[in-house]
């Protein structure tokens, strides 16, 4: 309480001094002290009355934790089955038959997550059918056609199915799997040591070793981290073994057009594509599953599409012309793709006659030339250029 000078003889005698000012004194009372103190304890106090009452809380649920966790695993049900039967009304599910059989046999079958990404266009649904007769289905296709999509979904709807949901597709009867083999995408763990190929290699490893007739095995590429001869033989003896060790239900997408051999070698192999048509120079995915393997991969179309510069595409184009016309060397390219570009078919093109340029260079001394006659020699030159162009 603050008093001034002048009025110093009216302060009552229970007031205590507690500071002087230069024209006031100020001063505390009895009530003051104690209510300082009741401001000053009671955070202190506060906490311990928090800590009291979460403590009584707590004793109160503990005593009732039977009858909660029953309560919570009710609930937990409740919303999980809820959930999917709401889905499968909005989202046109089936209910699938599920069954001790060795098959997995999806009507119309779609993805339950891209379907719901698609706001230009409709998903386009496909059909599967693993039996043990053709328990491998050898997928080729373009990029960007719907490859690894087709790959996710069966493996989705087999395990919706298994744990009780409806399914995206017309109809399904699904035999129970042990379990889903996946080996997707591209990736390392370079703090272990290993390579995006090593991690490949110990994940085909670890369902090789692992799986069993009824298990459903889903490979999107094999042997794609190393050479092309390498990378081929790796998914054709992977294929091989699968085929007739394993007897998994094995999905297997790859670029190698050369594994379509395997469907009239091994009985239980399937060769299936992702429809494409070519127009305008363009290609044009259809996203449909039809039988018989495909002979293209279209990547130059697809790096169009992702914008590679023009000039990389026409010298890609010419590059594969010659690949595919000629046998290439051991070393990967033909040697006459480097100097002239696209080869021609049949024998090796002989080595050209040297140009008149090129002659005068071979004769030239150019330790005798001083810079006079260097410059001089160069305008010739040019000339004699201009003059070749022109023919």
């Amino acid at each position: 309480i603050e008093i001034t000078n002048t009025h110093s003889d009216k302060v009552p005698d229970h007031y205590i001094r507690k500071q002087t000012l230069a024209n006031a004194e100020r001063y505390i009372t009895s009530e003051l002290k104690e209510y300082e103190s009741l401001v000053l304890n009671a955070d202190e106090r506060r906490l311990e009355i928090e800590q009291q009452l979460f403590r009584e809380v707590c004793m109160q649920i503990a005593a009732q934790a039977n009858h909660l966790l029953e309560l919570a695993e009710g609930l937990a049900e409740l919303d999980v089955t809820g959930a999917l039967a709401e889905t499968a009304l909005m989202r046109r599910y089936v209910r699938p038959e599920v069954d001790e059989g060795p098959a997995i046999e999806i009507v119309a079958g779609r993805h339950p997550v891209v379907e719901l990404t698609l706001t230009d266009e409709p998903f386009v649904p496909n059909d599967t059918r693993l039996t043990p007769e053709g328990c491998i289905h050898l997928l080729t296709g373009p990029n960007m056609a719907g490859k690894s999509t087709f790959l996710r979904q069966v493996a989705l709807i087999t395990l919706m199915a298994q744990m009780g949901s409806f399914v995206p597709a017309a109809a399904a009867r699904i035999g129970v799997v042990d379990r889903i083999f996946t080996r997707v995408g591209a990736s390392d763990n370079l703090v272990r040591g290993e390579s995006t190929f090593m991690v490949e290699m110990i994940e085909t490893a670890a369902i090789l070793n692992t799986a069993t007739a009824r298990s459903l095995i889903v490979l999107d590429e094999i042997g794609r981290g190393t050479s092309t001869f390498d990378g081929i033989s790796i998914a054709w003896s992977v294929a091989e073994h699968i085929h007739d060790h394993v007897r998994a239900k094995t999905l297997f997408a790859t670029h190698y057009h050369e594994l379509t051999e395997l469907a009239s070698k091994l009985e239980g192999a399937r060769n299936v594509s992702v429809a494409v048509r070519e127009w305008g120079g363009k290609v044009v995915f259809l996203y449909r599953i039809v039988d018989g393997g495909a002979d293209h991969s279209y990547g130059i179309q697809v790096a169009r599409l992702a914008g590679l510069p023009p000039e990389v595409l026409d010298r890609a184009r010419h590059i594969l012309e010659s690949l595919e016309s000629g046998a290439p060397s051991l070393s990967g390219l033909p040697e006459q793709l480097y100097l002239f570009g696209p080869a021609s078919t049949g024998a090796a093109p002989a080595a050209p006659e040297p140009s008149r340029v090129e002659q005068e260079l071979e004769a030239v001394n150019t330790d005798d030339l001083s810079p006079r006659e260097a410059q001089e020699l160069l305008h010739h030159l040019k000339r004699l250029l201009g003059g070749a162009d022109r023919a």
